[in-house]
């Protein structure tokens, strides 16, 4: 047995190989086992009856504080009350104002301050904010069926 290297006498040819630009990419797309027809639910987001209320609800005193704010801008301005617009607004307001009226005394400079509109303004936004809350929290602790 001979421990001795012959040299290695084939010469290695190198190929230059152009690169290859182009990737190709697997994709896998797994696709859930669906439910039976019997058992599929018509309503995809159980969250949609929570969302229709807080909007309506939403909706409804953003309305209300619109018309307060506008109420108090004539105010301000010095809005003619007997003009039917404004007396209209003034007549619609009112009931929200009422319970506001009389916490300062209005003085009787050329520019009235209607704070009982701002306050009311206050006071719905926080009552909104409840209301939501509220319908939040009771109907969010359910768990989809």
């Amino acid at each position: 047995m001979s421990t001795t290297h012959e040299p290695d006498v084939n010469e290695t040819e190198i190929i230059d190989r152009p690169v290859v630009t182009e990737r190709v990419e697997r994709v896998e797309r797994v696709r859930e086992p669906m439910a039976p027809a019997s058992q599929v639910n018509v309503n995809a987001n159980p969250y949609a009856p929570v969302w229709t209320v807080t909007r309506v609800v939403t909706l409804l005193f953003t309305v209300l504080e619109v018309l307060l704010l506008i109420r108090f801008v004539l105010k301000l301005l010095g809005a003619n009350p007997a003009q039917p617009l404004v007396s209209g607004l003034y007549a619609i307001t009112e009931p929200l104002v009422r319970p506001f009226q009389g916490i300062w005394p209005q003085t009787s400079t050329p520019v009235v301050i209607d704070l009982p509109a701002l306050l009311a303004i206050v006071f719905l936004f926080l009552i909104a904010a409840l209301v939501v809350a509220l319908v939040r929290a009771i109907a969010g602790n359910r768990t989809p069926v």
